[in-house]
């Protein structure tokens, strides 16, 4: 890949790292307020509440192209939709943890990672495991950063088992 293709490429990953992570903003929001996610989506998925934000919080200070808006839909709505299917799924690999337990940012992070890894088959398994797990860096302390990469990794490790290799 010469260097134009590569700097696109690193574009492209900026813009869906800044879009799973405003993903994860609205999925807390969502989960904390009870707001649909229409409802949410219509009031903070566009230009006049991006620059409202613009001057707190610097990952608001563009709004975001058509694809990534697509995608900040796209895993809102389906995070809503599959809500009940998710929780199970995060319950049963938090061990000795509800979720109700669970830091509210982490959940938001893990939700949207598991979402991703059951529905969206275009993000591969460890580039969401590895995006979650640097977003929880920016919000929450190093031991829940290891708490949700164990839950990803146990999670993708047992549902998707690598096949047996050849040889």
């Amino acid at each position: 890949m010469n260097g134009t293709g590569r700097r696109r490429e690193r574009e492209k990953r900026m813009n869906r790292t800044t879009a799973r992570e405003i993903a994860m903003h609205l999925v807390f929001q969502m989960t904390f307020t009870g707001t649909p996610a229409g409802e949410l989506l219509e009031r903070e998925l566009n230009e006049e509440a991006f620059a409202l934000r613009a001057g707190a919080e610097p990952l608001y200070g563009e709004f975001p192209d058509k694809g990534s808006v697509e995608y900040i839909t796209r895993v809102v709505t389906g995070v809503e939709e599959h809500g009940a299917e998710l929780e199970e799924i995060i319950s049963r690999y938090s061990k000795g943890w509800r979720l109700k337990r669970i830091d509210r940012v982490a959940a938001a992070i893990l939700r949207v990672c598991v979402y991703e890894i059951l529905y969206l088959p275009d993000v591969p398994n460890g580039a969401a495991i590895n995006e979650a797990v640097e977003i929880a860096k920016g919000y929450v302390d190093d031991d829940v950063v290891k708490f949700i990469n164990g839950i990803l990794g146990s999670f993708v490790r047992e549902s998707f088992p690598a096949p047996p290799e050849e040889g």
